[in-house]
């Protein structure tokens, strides 16, 4: 069965974790049977790494600060997971679910795809995003 996607409910979550205002900064994607559908949110980004198990895979948009001494500004990420346990068949799968999620998910400085909870780090994550932010000024204070 093809997979589809919860557009409308999907964008309204995309939505909360770009918002500024809102203390939400990451948002899960998740499939419910063979659509993809909001999952979890939270404010704590030690909250969502709890969500990526070794059975699961989902699809995850995540606010981060990033910037240096002259100017903190907030990257996106999309990231997805992929656990261990998952089988051939369901990764191979999400690669191509992965864009319908993008038809929704439009605005990130970087993609990842894990399946290593090292690299679910928030210092890797960020040192990524950095690396992917142009200038860097914190050559200058060092």
């Amino acid at each position: 069965m093809a997979t589809k996607i919860d557009k409308e409910a999907c964008r309204t979550a995309y939505n909360l974790v770009r918002d500024d205002g809102s203390a939400v900064i990451w948002v899960t994607f998740k499939y419910d049977g063979s659509t993809i559908v909001p999952g979890e949110q939270g404010a704590e980004y030690q909250d969502f790494i709890q969500q990526c198990t070794d059975d699961v895979r989902l699809f995850a948009f995540v606010r981060f600060t990033t910037g240096d001494a002259m100017s903190k500004r907030s990257k996106f990420a999309l990231i997805t997971w992929i656990g261990e346990n998952v089988s051939g068949l369901q990764r191979a799968k999400t690669g191509t679910d992965k864009t319908l999620v993008k038809e929704v998910v439009q605005n990130f400085a970087k993609e990842f795809v894990i399946s290593d909870r090292k690299e679910l780090e928030d210092d890797f994550i960020k040192s990524e995003l950095k690396k992917a932010g142009g200038a860097n000024y914190d050559a200058q204070t060092e």
